[in-house]
């Protein structure tokens, strides 16, 4: 990769940092398109978020990816946020525009075409349970009511979390909107009738925690996603597999929301096909 003094950069924020394949994916992309871009991880902690935003602008950085635990905090910090970031309450791309760093979620999206792309799965007339109530949760929450479900179920371990999203996104959306505390007996009334049910949390992340949750009640048409990557096959998703449920991984998201960021931050298309290939090769599954 040619590193010189015309070189931009880009990279992500986050903390913890070591388990994204960010990296890997738009370096890939910046040398297959020949963009003279390089991208890297930035370890920053909660109480640095505001001097390493300020930093984007002040080292004229090209852009940054948002991670965990910053996606929501970070918004204060930005000159301006994108009218679907601002009402989802959340960001997960910075773009440095002319000095000004604006501020986008790609997340829901990138789920959403992952999720129709892997399984043919589309929100609409269906019921849907999601697990989380974090920031990426928020946009998948969005994207999906967005899609006209017939019901969504929202579940999080701290449920006043839960509660306190559902009654700022229900005046949003004509959708059922249920918020339950993460237990699996509170939760297996709604599986019963699910068409998806999403980890949309941290849970199983290189094998830390686990999701409870009752597949044993899923009927068999059910898809079960989940959005961690590494590994790419969760505990979750290994044992709805087991039970013949069909299953989607993280890495589609991953890829699909990183392409639409790399769009945003160079005005090229994505080469979606060389990123994915780039995530499969840094799992060693290529």
């Amino acid at each position: 990769m040619k590193i010189s003094g015309h070189t931009k950069v880009a990279g992500i924020f986050g903390d913890p940092v070591e388990q994204t394949l960010s990296p890997a994916i738009h370096n890939a992309a910046f040398e297959a398109l020949g963009l003279e871009i390089v991208y890297v991880p930035f370890r920053v902690e909660p109480n640095g978020l505001k001097e390493a935003t300020a930093s984007i602008k002040a080292l004229n950085m090209l852009g940054m990816s948002i991670t965990i635990p910053h996606k929501e905090k970070i918004l204060k910090f930005l000159s301006t946020v994108d009218l679907h970031a601002k009402e989802i309450g959340a960001v997960n791309t910075v773009v440095n525009r002319d000095g000004k760093l604006i501020g986008y979620n790609t997340d829901g999206m990138g789920y959403l075409l992952s999720l129709r792309e892997d399984t043919g799965f589309t929100p609409k007339g269906k019921n849907i349970i999601i697990i989380g109530a974090g920031g990426a949760s928020r946009s998948i929450f969005y994207y999906i009511l967005s899609g006209r479900p017939k019901s969504v179920v929202l579940a999080n371990r701290t449920v006043k979390r839960a509660q306190a999203l559902a009654k700022e996104f229900r005046p949003k959306f004509n959708v059922e909107i249920t918020a339950v505390q993460l237990e699996q007996e509170l939760l297996r009334p709604y599986a019963q009738n699910a068409d998806l049910l999403v980890n949309a949390t941290s849970l199983g992340m290189m094998g830390r925690g686990k999701v409870e949750a009752p597949l044993d009640s899923l009927p068999p048409h059910a898809v079960v996603s989940d959005i961690v990557y590494r590994p790419l096959k969760t505990g979750l998703l290994k044992k709805a597999e087991s039970r013949g449920l069909k299953t989607h991984t993280g890495l589609g998201m991953l890829v699909h929301q990183g392409a639409i960021a790399f769009e945003l931050w160079t005005g090229e298309k994505a080469p979606v096909e060389v990123m994915k290939k780039a995530a499969l090769r840094a799992l060693r599954l290529q």
